[in-house]
């Protein structure tokens, strides 16, 4: 009786694991309008638009990479919904629409959200070591944010 139960409960949890593969998030990424990236606004020094690409662009830019297991419930409602909060925080790709105000606070947050080693967030470092952010890396995009937010204090785009 008890071996009856429990391959009746094991069948059950493989048709739900199979079963929730069919329910599937949209990855499709919104589209990148020409002109309002960061970088199209602003001059990006080649380090900053390599971090920014490699530890901060697939959850805050409208230009996600999606990894092979991303398609795969239920890891991939929890992607979807950490890309979903991240563009909802800060969207690089549609920099152009920000405010100055907006714009000079999404720089404070970058350097504090870095120093603090909020961001990248943890879950994302598991699977992608390449975006750590060490010191150096924290220090310069932060000296970044910095000068760009002078730039834009100063009437400079």
């Amino acid at each position: 009786m008890a071996k009856t139960v429990l391959k009746i409960f094991a069948l059950l949890v493989v048709l739900v694991i199979v079963g929730i593969q069919f329910w599937r998030p949209d990855f499709s990424n919104p589209p990148v309008t020409a002109g309002h990236r960061i970088g199209e606004v602003h001059v990006l020094p080649e380090n900053v638009e390599r971090v920014l690409k490699t530890s901060c662009a697939d959850c805050h830019s409208n230009e996600s990479r999606y990894p092979w297991y991303s398609n795969i419930a239920p890891l991939s409602w929890g992607i979807h919904d950490h890309i979903r909060v991240g563009r909802d925080e800060l969207n690089f790709s549609e920099w152009k629409e920000y405010s100055k105000r907006k714009r000079l606070r999404k720089l404070e947050e970058i350097c504090e959200e870095v120093e603090s080693g909020n961001m990248p967030h943890y879950q994302y470092l598991w699977l992608h070591p390449e975006a750590e952010m060490d010191e150096s890396k924290t220090k310069m995009l932060c000296q970044w944010t910095e000068e760009l937010s002078e730039e834009i204090e100063g009437g400079s785009k």
